[in-house]
């Protein structure tokens, strides 16, 4: 697919698995098991999915998945099953020396851990010739979470990037170019960051951990991983009304089965119109 002056690529780099009450929030189980059916361990299937934009300046990475650092003990708690981004991105036919800006949408280790690597023993940047944009106030907070989310920000995702000299910390809504717009929210996570890019036709949203998977469309189906649910819901009611009016493609994450929809007016709120518009 392509939008104005970039081809978009969807970089899939893995499967993991985490509590399916926590994914859904106060929905009961007999709801949203019906959408993703959870293990003997209550945990459902999530992917990590990430965005590629390639013009013939830019090759933009967003966000780079679990990475490859973690034990067999974390490996075993989220039933990970995934390659490298760098593998992933292998497979689509690039390397990540040629990424020259990676956006993180926040510092959660599914959404970061590829941002560093092992490499002689030392945790270097993945992408050695990349700026890293991450807002600064979200940094700031991944340095000093509050105990329901600490155990969210692993520091060795991070850290190295800034010793490394390669990020460009970002301070609210920005344009990264004329067809790249970067909105925030905060329900989440503090100052959690959306790609948006358009060609005036065609919109693409990056919807990270504001609208997980397509079976959170729903308004009140939050995450009890989010600090501030409320503020989630109030974001969604701002971002899908617009989605709907201008047909953007919202593309998900962490949908195991989906990685990109439309959506319609139904008789319980919005829906999935087309699916896939953006192939895995």
């Amino acid at each position: 697919m392509k939008i104005g002056n970039y081809e978009i690529y969807s970089i899939k780099s893995g499967m993991f698995r985490l509590d399916g009450g926590a994914m859904f929030g106060i929905v009961p189980k007999v709801l949203w098991n019906k959408l993703n059916p959870s293990d003997e361990l209550n945990r459902i299937n999530l992917s990590t999915r990430s965005l590629l934009l390639i013009s013939d300046k830019r090759k933009i990475l967003v966000d780079t998945g679990l990475g490859n650092k973690f034990d067999e003990k974390f490996k075993n708690i989220y039933a990970v099953e995934n390659i490298s981004i760098e593998d992933a991105l292998k497979q689509k036919g690039f390397v990540s020396d040629e990424i020259t800006d990676v956006l993180i949408t926040h510092l959660h280790f599914d959404h970061t851990g590829g941002s560093t690597k092992f490499e002689n023993g030392q945790i270097v940047p993945t992408f050695r010739n990349a700026k890293y944009y991450i807002q600064k106030s979200h940094f700031d907070w991944a340095l000093n979470p509050s105990d329901k989310d600490k155990a969210s920000f692993i520091k060795d995702d991070f850290l190295p990037i800034k010793e490394f000299n390669q990020i460009e910390f970002t301070d609210g809504n920005f344009k990264l170019d004329n067809e790249i717009e970067i909105i925030l929210s905060s329900g989440h996570t503090p100052s959690q960051q959306h790609l948006k890019i358009t060609d005036g036709k065609n919109t693409i949203f990056y919807c990270g951990d504001l609208i997980p998977t397509s079976a959170h469309i729903p308004y009140p189906y939050v995450m009890s991983y989010d600090l501030y649910p409320l503020i989630t819901i109030e974001e969604k009611k701002k971002i899908l009304p617009q989605a709907f009016e201008e047909n953007w493609i919202l593309f998900f994450e962490h949908d195991p089965f989906t990685s990109s929809v439309t959506i319609a007016e139904g008789k319980k709120g919005f829906e999935i119109k087309e699916k896939d518009i953006i192939p895995d």
